[in-house]
């Protein structure tokens, strides 16, 4: 299949579970179609850059190793995705990536998840959180925050400060997950 023909195809992705399964499932049986759905998606400017998106969150969510081989490209890139439908899978994605590196078992992501990987998601998240973008993406990047912050001392703090300058103007969806954020970094600190 090309890249013209996947494209094609992602015309019939929704946001119906059986949809979004039954596509990611024919990505993980043909990993050569990956970097054709990671060209569609990156295409930020266009309407199904979004299903492209939520095919990868898919895939990534039943197995996140099969991003592995992807982790140059996806990383590099992320940060350029603006159509709001797009962002929150990418956000989730970082989610994914940083439970799989702070696991406390040994997996593919461990081993392959480099620091410029993390810093360029950490980065990511943060623009997430001081940006205009819906409260899912923030929601998934304070965790992913909180997460990479265990081993990189400087997040910590930046996190909270922006949690807690933001508190007073965000949703209630908002606050129940910083106010969870808070909690697990002051019960670290101790």
């Amino acid at each position: 299949m090309t890249t013209e023909q996947l494209y094609k195809e992602l015309n019939y992705v929704n946001h119906s579970r059986e949809k979004r399964l039954f596509y990611a499932n024919l990505m993980q049986d043909n990993p050569e179609l990956i970097p054709r759905l990671l060209d569609i998606l990156f295409r930020v400017d266009d309407k199904i850059s979004p299903r492209a998106a939520w095919v990868f969150e898919f895939m990534c969510n039943h197995n996140i190793e099969t991003i592995v081989p992807y982790l140059d490209v996806f990383t590099e890139n992320m940060h350029k995705v603006k159509i709001e439908s797009a962002v929150r899978p990418v956000a989730k994605i970082c989610e994914f990536l940083a439970t799989a590196y702070t696991a406390k078992t040994d997996n593919l992501i461990k081993t392959n998840l480099t620091q410029s990987h993390i810093e360029r998601i950490i980065e990511t998240c943060f623009d997430y959180m001081i940006n205009d973008v819906k409260v899912a993406p923030k929601a998934y990047g304070m965790t992913t925050l909180y997460m990479f912050g265990i081993t990189k001392d400087w997040v910590h703090p930046e996190l909270v400060r922006i949690l807690q300058d933001d508190f007073s103007k965000q949703s209630a969806a908002y606050k129940a997950r910083a106010r969870h954020i808070l909690k697990k970094i002051k019960r670290k600190q101790k």
